[in-house]
């Protein structure tokens, strides 16, 4: 990829109420999973209408039908947390009359599947943290297997994955090829998006630093060119540069302040030919949905307006890597002729 195009990449967290399990019950949380299924296929609507190409790093159990078809493809492995809250199985075994629309949404990725530019990627089988005590690397390979056996019901073959949590686990990478995956999620440069377990992410000065940055450039745009990473190999980093946090009902005045500092790196990243990689959860949109939408929206439009003024393009993360691994390819090719 020559990177002479800026690139806007999306990329979603789709987990329904597996991904809030351990911190929220699921009546604390039942508007915004909910909301989930008015909301993906408005948010597909707008990605058609703009173009928009974009990952959805699903996580292996809303593959389900039900407990039972879930069941049939759990781990060899299960993770050992030394935190066994942090599991889900026992949940899953336990839990009596389960809510199907809160756990499973085969017909959600379905209709995924079929939009032009949409990629279903992983987001592991049980969303799994890779960065917890008492986990395992091959208790990682094992739930990453099932995560591929799943998602092959939908004749979904993954090549891209996002860790849960953002728990980047750069010992478990090289389990990523020899499931087929190329490309994984990594987090933002600076020491505010650290990976680390949710004990770090915990702390007030942490989140506070991410909330003001959210509004006001603290930590830069966070845009990037696929040649400034220092490991090219696979799997491929494709970092993230800004989550779309939800609109907020306390600070809607701050509002204009934090889609501005959106737009301003969207327009750096097409200027210099660089990736903004925008992400987020399909329930951070669950509730005030249409007011998430109008702010999403908005962000298309100027990605419509960078498209028509310098070009800039739409990829999904799988997209960006085959054309990476195909320039180095070419690279490698050309070196052999010169030899």
């Amino acid at each position: 990829m020559q990177n002479k195009r800026g690139v806007l990449v999306i990329s979603l967290d789709f987990e329904l109420y597996w991904g809030v399990r351990d911190k929220r019950s699921a009546d604390e949380y039942r508007e915004n999973i909910l909301g989930v299924w008015e909301v993906v296929p408005k948010i597909l609507d707008l990605f058609n209408k703009y173009n928009i190409h974009a990952t959805w790093a699903t996580v292996g159990l809303v593959f389900a039908d039900n407990v039972a078809g879930a069941v049939k493809y759990i781990p060899d492995k299960l993770p050992s947390y030394k935190n066994g809250h942090l599991s889900p199985y026992d949940y899953l075994f336990e839990i009596k009359d389960i809510e199907s629309n809160l756990h499973f949404a085969p017909g959600l990725i379905e209709l995924i599947s079929k939009q032009n530019g949409q990629e279903i990627a992983t987001h592991t089988f049980s969303h799994y943290y890779c960065l917890e005590k008492g986990q395992s690397r091959y208790e990682f390979q094992s739930d990453i297997a099932s995560a591929i056996r799943i998602a092959s019901k939908f004749n979904v073959i993954p090549r891209s994955l996002v860790f849960p949590r953002n728990q980047f686990n750069k010992d478990y990478l090289n389990v990523l090829p020899k499931e087929g995956i190329s490309s994984y999620r990594g987090n933002e440069i600076s020491w505010l998006y650290t990976a680390d377990n949710n004990r770090e992410f915990k702390k007030r000065s942490k989140r506070a630093a991410r909330l003001l940055d959210a509004y006001f450039n603290l930590t830069g745009h966070n845009t990037y060119k696929l040649s400034d990473s220092k490991d090219p190999s696979v799997p491929l980093n494709i970092p993230s540069s800004r989550f779309l946090r939800p609109v907020s009902n306390k600070l809607w005045f701050m509002e204009p302040f934090r889609l501005n500092r959106i737009k301003k790196s969207m327009k750096h990243a097409a200027l210099n030919g660089e990736i903004f990689h925008l992400w987020f959860h399909p329930h951070n949109l669950g509730v005030n949905i249409n007011k998430n939408l109008d702010f999403l929206r908005d962000i298309l439009e100027y990605h419509g307006e960078l498209r028509n003024a310098y070009d800039m393009c739409s990829l999904n993360m799988h997209e960006i890597a085959e054309q990476q691994l195909r320039k180095k390819s070419k690279v490698k090719f050309h070196e052999r002729v010169q030899l």
